[in-house]
């Protein structure tokens, strides 16, 4: 399975960004690992790294829930009103410890691919890669 060529972490939390990003480049799952620590950080990053003439924009999203400044449910209901340059081809996982019945049937009417609980393992990475990244074949 290729490494992607960029996943973006978003969560508040530096000691899960910490262990998040060491197995996902232990994993070699990416060639960059990005980190942001709100929903506002993550937009910007968008911004920056999802321009025509770069190839840098994550792939994965890996989305926490609850942070402050910007959570989950409010970068998401950003991130659709984005320029579809800034949409192209990321897949966003909502990875969370906890969510809320209100909070899930909302995120499920806005762009997400799936939910995984809280800690990401290896076995998860592994089968989130399978699912999103792996063409059929033929």
């Amino acid at each position: 399975m290729p490494a992607l060529t960029s996943i973006l972490l978003v969560d508040d939390d530096p000691t899960t960004n910490y262990l998040n990003k060491l197995l996902l480049t232990r994993m070699g799952a990416a060639e960059q690992v990005l980190v942001a620590e709100n929903g506002e950080q993550a937009l910007r990053t968008l911004g920056q790294t999802c321009v025509a003439e770069t190839t840098t924009c994550p792939q994965l999203i890996l989305l926490d829930m609850n942070m402050p400044v910007l959570n989950g449910l409010a970068f998401l209901e950003a991130y659709v009103q984005l320029p579809l340059a800034q949409q192209q081809a990321i897949v966003i996982v909502l990875l969370t410890s906890s969510l809320h019945p209100v909070d899930l049937a909302h995120a499920q009417q806005l762009p997400i691919a799936g939910f995984l609980n809280k800690p990401l393992t290896k076995e998860k990475v592994h089968a989130l890669l399978l699912e999103h990244f792996t063409q059929p074949v033929a």
